[in-house]
């Protein structure tokens, strides 16, 4: 007759069925990801969201299926990543809804409960699309009732709920046109098709099962301090000013920048040298404010070279400035990013704690929730600086409590090196957040990066290898030489107006390039103001922003 209600124990064993079976299907779902670029995650983000529900479960012995079931939600909430991951946590904080009071489920009740599940997914996103994971969560809710009205048997309606959920995924690329461009299904509804084959696969096998291991996540935590009590200045801080005729004005008092500098940096450390050379001011000074040196140079000219050794610890990706250092600020700032030299950019800038992520390396909520908690300050910012972790930064906001979080929803590493760049907290937070939006929207982004598979997308026919050039979040070039592609993205966005260019040469490209880069745009546009960065960003082979 097969199973006419299952209990908490049948459902925390289900899940881990589901969670195993994205995970046997991450490979399969990361290559059906093409948007926006072919280098996808949703099988991963999907897989570390299921485990982290599963792993909630694994904590209570309760054979309530309520209780498994909100666990499962607090565990997904807490663990998602990416924009699939985070609708993932929606499916089944719906799904948790829908069973709330209850001992056991019936069809009907895990029937009813997935179109809970279905209703709240849509709730958390602010312009659904059709084509998408939405689309199977809803036709699974809607088969799962039907079947709930003409079988008690669960096994046959997991079944019935599966073949219609197939289904409509094959009509998945009529609905969405970069996935019919692409000649591919969606990659996060298969993660919910997967998820639920697992968990019938589970509900037919005898004894128990155990979840299958997954890489281990990257933890929120700071660098071990080493035994180095007497050093008095932390940070080993060095760069080149490169003065310009602009910006090389003396400030009052002093008679020049070299002479101004030498008289301010031993007021905030101590192993000072300032050598000017040519129009080049190279600093050292060893400092446990770096981002006051910064500030105080950029009033003379643009920065190169930046490097920030923290003398008490080794370097991690993930860098957090300990409150013992800084002072309670007014408004606090976390940023994810990857790469040393952006991460070391945005901590000179004012950046409280850096999460490493990006494209392809989302964090979760409860990372980010986590970095928002050890700011020392009662309103933090957010900067995301990727479309497909700004729903998960939201997601964090909510989980923090006792602080004002807010989220800007940058899409961009430029983007939110504007931002902070703008940020002031000498003025209200409304006034605060409008300026950073203006300038957040005043930056035009462009990314070089390279394509790991044929696929055809946004128009564009793309061999394996070919160089991408992504602008503001689009596919507009594919070249197969990296250089030309460098050059046609720069002409490309400069074409469209702006003076300000910034080139973040990332570990797959070298100084040298970027400077060809740089030549070549001050011959086509010689009023453009070039500046070069060691960005040692994975994936983007060049980052340029134009303002």
């Amino acid at each position: 007759m097969g199973l006419i209600s299952i209990d908490g124990t049948i459902l925390k064993k289900m899940f881990i069925g589901g969670a195993n079976e994205v995970t046997n299907c991450t490979p399969e779902l990361n290559a059906l990801n093409v948007f926006p670029v072919p280098d996808g995650d949703t099988g991963t983000n999907m897989g570390y969201t299921a485990r982290a529900a599963v792993l909630e479960t694994m904590k209570l012995s309760s054979p309530n299926i309520s209780d498994i079931a909100k666990a499962a939600s607090n565990g997904a909430l807490r663990g998602a990543r990416g924009n699939s991951g985070v609708i993932m946590s929606q499916l089944f904080r719906g799904f948790s809804k829908g069973l709330e009071g209850k001992a056991v489920a019936s069809a009907r009740d895990l029937g009813r409960a997935l179109v809970s599940a279905s209703e709240m997914a849509y709730k958390a996103v602010m312009k659904p699309k059709e084509g998408t994971m939405l689309t199977i969560g809803r036709s699974i809710s809607e088969s799962a009732s039907e079947s709930a009205e003409n079988t008690g048997n669960i096994e046959e309606c997991l079944a019935r709920i599966i073949r219609a959920a197939d289904d409509t995924l094959q009509k998945t690329p009529s609905m969405l046109p970069v996935l019919k461009e692409a000649g591919v299904v969606d990659a996060g509804g298969m993660g919910v098709i997967c998820f639920f084959k697992g968990a019938l696969k589970a509900l037919e096998t005898a004894g128990d099962i155990e979840l299958i291991t997954q890489a281990a996540e990257s933890q929120l935590n700071p660098a071990a301090m080493m035994n180095t009590e007497d050093i008095k200045f932390v940070y080993c801080t060095e760069f080149l000013i490169e003065v310009t005729e602009q910006k090389g004005r003396k400030p009052m008092g002093s008679p020049d920048p070299e002479q101004f500098l030498r008289e301010f940096l031993p007021t905030i450390g101590d192993s000072v040298v300032v050598i000017e050379d040519e129009g080049l001011i190279k600093v050292h000074v060893h400092t446990n404010n770096p981002g006051k040196a910064l500030e105080k140079a950029l009033t003379f000219g643009q920065l190169l070279n930046i490097k920030i050794e923290n003398m008490k610890a080794q370097h991690t990706e993930l860098i957090e400035f300990s409150t013992s250092v800084m002072p309670k600020k007014s408004v606090g700032l976390v940023t994810v990013a990857a790469g040393k030299g952006i991460s070391d950019l945005l901590k000179n800038l004012g950046v409280d704690l850096i999460i490493e992520g990006g494209q392809s390396m989302n964090p979760s909520a409860m990372e980010i929730a986590e970095a928002i908690e050890k700011v020392n300050s009662d309103l933090v910012i957010v900067l995301p600086n990727n479309k497909n972790i700004i729903l998960t930064a939201e997601q964090a906001a909510k989980l923090v409590s006792g602080k004002d979080v807010r989220v800007m929803p940058t899409r961009s590493i430029p983007q939110g090196i504007a931002c902070v760049i703008s940020n002031s907290d000498t003025i209200s937070i409304a006034d605060n957040l409008e300026n950073m939006t203006e300038a957040m929207e005043a930056v035009h982004s462009g990314q070089i990066t390279r394509a790991v598979r044929d696929t055809v997308l946004d128009g564009h026919n793309i061999k394996e290898g070919d160089f991408l050039c992504i602008y503001d979040g689009d596919i507009t070039i594919v070249e197969k030489d990296l250089t030309q592609a460098a050059f046609v993205l720069a002409e490309y966005m400069l074409d469209k107006g702006g003076e300000l260019v910034s080139i973040y040469y990332g570990e797959d490209a070298t100084e040298e390039f970027a400077n060809e880069i740089a030549n070549h745009i001050a011959e086509k546009y010689p009023m453009a103001e070039i500046d070069i960065i060691n960005g040692g960003q994975p994936l983007y082979n060049i980052i340029m922003s134009v303002e």
